[in-house]
């Protein structure tokens, strides 16, 4: 009975995991909704929807949130819980940021809100902003080190991470909304706020020669025109990384781009266009003082906290690379289990890997056979496109690349578009190489078993010398013919060995 019990329970606990959860983001211009599609280690968004209400316009000057913006908030809120509701949420997290923390008027919005959507707001402290927004960095990016930047309407969160955990942290009104009022949109007198206001937190100069990640919707339009002038191959806002000296000298020619200029941009969109200049010059400042290594865009900030927060410890503790690409092996009705058992086959030939680039290698193996219901002619670009845009890899965009790129060499393409060969253009010789190896013993391990479990276990594949050796069983018939001869050839040849079959 109490065998019977337990697995009960293990089957509730998972059926809950898979239920999706809200987060409702009460900002300071924006009120968005997140639906993401269950409790697993990598946030992935079911819905995501956005409203501008400008809740926090006039606040600097009047101390209360804009009249409108509060009956915009009220139908969108009410929108927003309706929709979340209907998709069978296990919860809504809703959350109020710094115009709600800061408006005299703010607990009573909130509480207007409860009443008439059943539902629980949390005003965040500037503290649990920053948190939240740090989190977010982590999920994604566990060995983030440095500061997180997070760049609202209302406030500015900075928060110092290292070693999978958060330290110092401050909170500043240096939101765009609150920026654009205090400076009368001047960008001189907007330096200058800036500069004082981060005059007193000496903390930030600690991070000298780390990594400072920016957060925020200002940001990520900021990058996307980064882009756009740097003629980057890459068009992927994740892990988009620059360094320092690079970044403000884009940052100081992009303050002056002229509003048409700005307009010509794909993706930027038109609400973003008129505080882009300032969002470029708080972020400007910031690297002049904070001096870091590099500049890194996160699409994953205080809503991705949020999900992250609410997860099982056991979830939270998983790889967020290796648990997504599970989730999509086993999406696609292929086993993870395959694709370890690859990624041990062929590990004779990495011998001198690092841990980033066994990790790596795992991946491409778990997403070996992903894409085996595309289109034989397909196979190779859909598989590389999908690595190379997926949104929630957490990945720097030169292991995107090296992982897209493997998993089209898998699908044994050359490469002739010209997204492929800028990918390549990412890569060093060395890498290349690397990946190209990669792709090809999984061509081979798929020729040898047609993904089936357990039966890469008969064989073995190593390097005797000068020759890449294959032992196969002798009296097996699954080995009497296939492909698989001309696929060791293949990788053979490009290893500079020579092919050797033996029948054991």
């Amino acid at each position: 009975m109490s065998s019977k019990r337990s697995d009960a329970s293990n089957a509730s606990e998972t059926a809950g995991r898979r239920r999706p959860v809200a987060v409702i983001d009460v900002g300071s211009n924006s009120v968005r909704l997140v639906v993401y599609s269950g409790k697993t280690r990598t946030p992935i968004p079911l819905h995501n929807e956005k409203a501008i209400c400008a809740l926090g316009k006039g606040l600097e000057r009047t101390g209360f949130l804009n009249s409108q913006g509060i009956t915009q908030a009220f139908d969108t809120v009410a929108r927003f819980v309706s929709i979340a509701r209907s998709l069978g949420v296990s919860r809504i997290d809703a959350l109020a940021t710094a115009a709600v923390r800061d408006a005299k008027d703010g607990e009573a919005f909130a509480k207007a809100i409860e009443k008439r959507c059943d539902i629980r707001v949390d005003i965040l402290t500037g503290k649990q902003e920053a948190r939240r927004s740090a989190l977010g960095v982590l999920c994604g990016i566990p060995d983030a080190d440095g500061i997180v930047a997070d760049l609202g309407g209302g406030s500015l969160e900075l928060v110092q991470v290292g070693g999978g955990h958060m330290s110092e942290h401050t909170t500043l009104p240096l939101g765009l909304l609150r920026l654009t009022e205090a400076s009368d949109n001047d960008r001189v007198k907007a330096l200058s706020i800036i500069s004082k206001a981060l005059a007193n937190h000496k903390w930030i100069t600690k991070s000298k020669d780390h990594t400072l990640y920016a957060v925020g919707g200002a940001w990520r339009a900021l990058a996307r025109v980064c882009i756009a002038q740097m003629n980057y191959p890459l068009h992927v806002l994740d892990n988009f990384s620059i360094e320092r000296n690079q970044a403000i000298t884009l940052f100081d020619v992009i303050s002056r781009l002229s509003p048409k200029s700005l307009e010509q941009i794909k993706g930027v969109s038109r609400s973003r266009l008129a505080t882009l200049p300032l969002a470029a010059a708080v972020l400007e400042r910031l690297l002049e003082i904070v001096k870091p290594k590099a500049l890194v865009f996160s699409i994953y900030g205080m809503r991705e906290g949020q999900f992250f927060k609410s997860l099982p410890d056991d979830v939270r503790k998983q790889d967020p690379l290796i648990s997504l690409a599970e989730e999509i092996a086993r999406n696609a009705g292929r086993p993870p289990a395959a694709g370890y058992e690859t990624f041990d086959w062929m590990s004779g030939l990495f011998r001198d890997e690092t841990a980033r680039q066994r990790k790596l290698r795992l991946a491409a193996c778990l997403l070996r056979d992903v894409w085996w219901n595309e289109h034989p002619d397909y196979r190779a670009d859909q598989a590389f496109l999908r690595v190379l845009r997926l949104p929630f890899l957490g990945l720097g965009h030169e292991d995107r690349a090296g992982l897209a790129l493997a998993l089209f060499f898998r699908y044994g393409r050359e490469p002739s578009d010209p997204t492929i060969k800028q990918a390549q253009a990412l890569l060093e010789e060395g890498r290349l190489q690397r990946v190209r190896t990669i792709g090809l013993a999984m061509r081979l391990s798929y020729a040898l078993s047609a993904g089936a479990p357990k039966v890469l276990q008969k064989t073995l594949l190593e390097v005797a010398g000068s020759k890449l050796v294959l032992t196969i069983p002798a009296d097996d018939p699954m080995f009497k013919s296939g492909s698989f001869a001309r696929r060791l050839d293949r990788l053979a040849d490009h290893l500079g060995l020579t092919a050797k079959i033996e029948r054991a």
